[in-house]
């Protein structure tokens, strides 16, 4: 860390260039009066950094605690600072463009307002989403109200809803409650507590919406014009989300990145979990974008972090990203073919001092531990190869064993306090777990535990390890709480379509209970013009559409004659009222019996 450019303020004077204006305070509420963000609430990163915080890291979030509307060039302004992602506003011929509307409805309509504030009130005339993330779409219903979409092109990379649904729907309850812990929200904003991300400050709590997308973009070299403004598509699917994609604006020689080069090294696989990324086509796509737009733009902004001004700049900035992508992933590869597993790969590996000295290559976020061991499992999975971790003990089992191998808890709890004071905290955080896992009442591993994760929080770089380390620490202390995020809300449903409606049902099926069930529902959708079987079967829920040409050879034991909003309804459990139904509506409650509910407050540091 002493080799770091502490003296290099260039990224300081980027922050806060073309500076407009603040939301004074910036704290946010929604209807009901709760705090859905607060960004005064870090007004302590003003001092100098304290022994509890890593000094790499307080800079980063210094820079990522700047607040306000900022100007990036003419014509296009950012609001920062008023949740986990920026919010871009492109000024068109009758009104503005809004990319990337947030995470939350409220916290996007107050970044419009102050947008608003100080340049007229425009109109929305444009919406675009840049990849499949909800901090990148959750805040839509915040920027068009009901009703006011009308009109209004939605523009999106191809697959984009198909991925939103994957990750903030079918998994999004397990997603959502890892994310209390890599945002770490519910940590005091404190010098020795929270102090944001790496990407951002933390996630809002608000209300995630989705507007569909109108308009697809499936090619690079697509073109398209909204309200007067030309912008110029390059296609990045498998990069930082599945579906995700860059653009310029080549008559403000401007380029949008995404999020696919920020100021800081990202995620292969974020730690709340997600499908592995494919950090070789990332590069690769970064390469590309030098190639397309480099001798086309003055300036690069992305959905977070601070712009980029100056194309030669720029370009190197690009460079830097592409090289760390692809350097992670050849030589994660090359230690992977010598024999090496995903851990040994990550003790091993180092980058060049010319990448590990960029400030924007850093691991606030992402990190070259947790990156090359994504690598390693997208391309050779869970699985080391050892047959001896073919079959182990889960870990409430395992940790009993080995408890009772190392002479019992309080053998364990003081060999951790031996480790812990000689400076071996990954160690003592692996004992006292054994200990916690073995004995989830043992006050005295608990605390000891706790100690353990936040000393190894205040020693992290990386702003989303501190999260975990300290959110484990709270929970061990206090207890889990209720996610206040709701990733599958009905403005979030309305979105999707049928199918998917229906494949967040079926994974919710308990199938030892559906075992022996057997239902067949007709779903007859008059606004859609479309027909689908449900068929629960082996306790799987499976759907196929069906037409007059290809009637199904078995009568269903239900029929639903009724629109979308009607299907969400029931759905919903809010009952039949107003559908048609013919044959048995028992088949529906059966169907209802055996779907499960989700924790959303299930234990991650205890049994």
């Amino acid at each position: 860390m002493s080799d770091l450019p502490f003296h290099d303020t260039t990224d300081f004077e980027n922050a806060d260039r073309g500076f407009v204006a603040a939301l004074e305070p910036a704290v946010v509420q929604g209807g009901d009066g709760r705090v859905v963000w607060d960004n005064d609430a870090y007004a302590f990163l003003e001092a100098d950094c304290p022994d509890t915080a890593h000094p790499s890291l307080w800079r980063q979030a210094q820079l990522c605690s700047r607040q306000g509307l900022y100007e990036v060039t003419e014509g296009i302004y950012q609001v920062r600072g008023l949740d986990l992602s920026n919010m871009t506003l492109v000024e068109g011929d009758t009104g503005v463009i809004v990319i990337d509307p947030l995470l939350s409805a409220e916290t996007a309509a107050a970044a419009l307002a102050l947008y608003r504030r100080e340049r007229g009130n425009r109109r929305v005339t444009g919406l675009v989403y840049t990849h499949s993330h909800a901090d990148h779409f959750g805040g839509s219903r915040g920027v068009l109200a009901e009703g006011e979409e009308d009109g209004v092109p939605v523009l999106a990379p191809v697959g984009f809803l198909e991925h939103a649904v994957s990750e903030n729907v079918y998994a999004g309850n397990a997603m959502t409650r890892r994310a209390v812990y890599m945002y770490g929200d519910r940590i005091e904003k404190a010098p020795d507590g929270q102090l944001g991300a790496g990407l951002g400050m933390t996630t809002s709590t608000g209300t995630i919406t989705l507007i569909p997308p109108t308009v697809d973009i499936t090619r690079t070299g697509q073109e398209e014009t909204v309200d007067g403004v030309r912008i110029v598509f390059q296609i990045t699917p498998g990069t930082e989300a599945p579906a995700e994609m860059n653009f310029l604006f080549p008559d403000r020689r401007a380029l949008c990145l995404a999020e696919n080069a920020t100021h800081n090294m990202h995620n292969i696989l974020t730690l709340r979990g997600a499908v592995v990324r494919d950090s070789r086509i990332w590069s690769h796509y970064l390469d590309e974008a030098i190639e397309l737009f480099g001798d086309s733009m003055d300036v690069a902004f992305a959905s977070h972090h601070w712009p980029t001004w100056g194309a030669e700049n720029v370009v190197d900035f690009l460079a830097v990203q592409r090289d760390l992508y692809a350097y992670m992933h050849d030589q994660t590869l090359r230690l992977l073919n010598a024999g090496l597993t995903g851990p040994e790969i990550a003790e091993e590996i180092e980058l060049p001092p010319a990448l590990e000295n960029s400030w924007h290559a850093r691991g606030y976020y992402g990190s070259l531990s947790h990156n090359v061991k994504a690598i390693y499992q997208r391309y050779l999975g869970w699985f080391d190869g050892n047959p001896a971790h073919l079959w182990e003990h889960p870990p409430v089992a395992a940790a009993t064993r080995y408890v009772e191998c190392m002479g019992g808890a309080d053998e364990v709890v003081g060999k951790a306090a031996k480790y812990a004071e000689q400076g071996d905290l990954r160690f003592a955080a692996t004992l006292l777990n054994h200990v916690v896992f073995a004995d989830g009442s043992d006050r005295q591993a608990r605390s000891d535990l706790a100690a353990v994760y936040r000393r190894l929080g205040h020693g992290s770089e990386n702003g989303t390890w501190r999260n975990f380390y300290l959110m484990g620490a709270m929970e061990l202390e206090e207890g889990p709480d209720t996610n206040l995020l709701d990733p599958a809300n009905p403005e979030v449903a309305m979105a999707l379509t049928v199918e998917q409606l229906v494949d967040s049902i079926a994974v919710r099926v308990d199938g030892p209970r559906s075992w022996d069930k057997d239902l067949v529902i007709d779903l007859d959708l008059t606004d859609q013009r479309t027909r689908h079987r449900l068929t629960l079967h082996h306790g799987a829920l499976t759907q196929r559409a069906t037409t007059d040409a290809s009637p199904p050879r078995t009568p269903a034991g239900l029929t639903l004659t009724l629109t979308k909003p009607q299907l969400l309804g029931v759905f919903a459990g809010r009952g039949l009222d107003g559908v048609r139904t013919d044959g048995d509506p028992a088949v529906l409650d059966a169907l209802f019996s055996v779907l499960a509910e989700a924790d959303t407050s299930f234990p991650i540091v205890t049994p």
